[in-house]
């Protein structure tokens, strides 16, 4: 059976205009060529607060490498979790619009995050970043469950009334009841 990927969309840095200085300038653009999702784990920014809460990383450190600065290319979208996590460490990280993920990364049907075992850097970063954390794979499952609640309402709003359409009104409800147990497992533990 073969490994779900790490991630169904590769980020992109489209912008081309000026440098813009300081680099917290370019974060409107970061949120969308990295699909509103952390580069590095993608998990959708909603679950941590939305794009105010998210950072700005660096590729190659800021402290160390002062001329990156305010290089587009060396900037990526970032939860808090991950970019606090590898600070101004300077190791060769994987970049995740230059690197494919998916040949580095992969989940388990659960959405747990595990680096290949042939690619040294994905393991370093899977430790440093410390991508095992069940963090990412609740998001993961969270993002999942959403995903199901949005194409049942779509399919709900398709059809005309009658015994199907009450029928996935009936799921739709057993659904959003169990999203909402879930979220407040999660809250529980907090």
């Amino acid at each position: 059976m073969s490994k779900p990927l790490f991630r169904e969309s590769a980020p992109v840095r489209s912008y081309t205009g000026p440098i813009l200085n300081p680099y917290q300038k370019y974060k409107t653009f970061l949120v969308d060529d990295f699909n509103k999702r952390c580069g590095y784990t993608n998990c959708h920014h909603i679950w941590f607060g939305g794009k105010q809460c998210f950072h700005i990383d660096h590729v190659k450190p800021k402290s160390k490498n002062p001329e990156l600065l305010n290089d587009y290319k060396n900037l990526v979208y970032s939860c808090s979790y991950v970019n606090m996590a590898k600070g101004d460490d300077d190791n060769d990280y994987l970049d995740p619009v230059n690197d494919d993920y998916n040949l580095h990364f992969y989940r388990d049907e659960h959405g747990n995050i595990y680096p290949n075992a042939d690619s040294p850097r994905a393991n370093y970063m899977y430790t440093k970043l410390k991508l095992y954390l069940g963090r990412y794979q609740i998001i993961f499952m969270l993002d999942k469950l959403r995903d199901k609640m949005n194409e049942v309402k779509n399919l709900i709003e398709s059809l005309e009334d009658g015994e199907d359409k009450t029928r996935l009104k009936l799921v739709q409800s057993d659904l959003a009841s169990e999203f909402l147990n879930y979220l407040n497992y999660l809250e529980v533990g907090q």
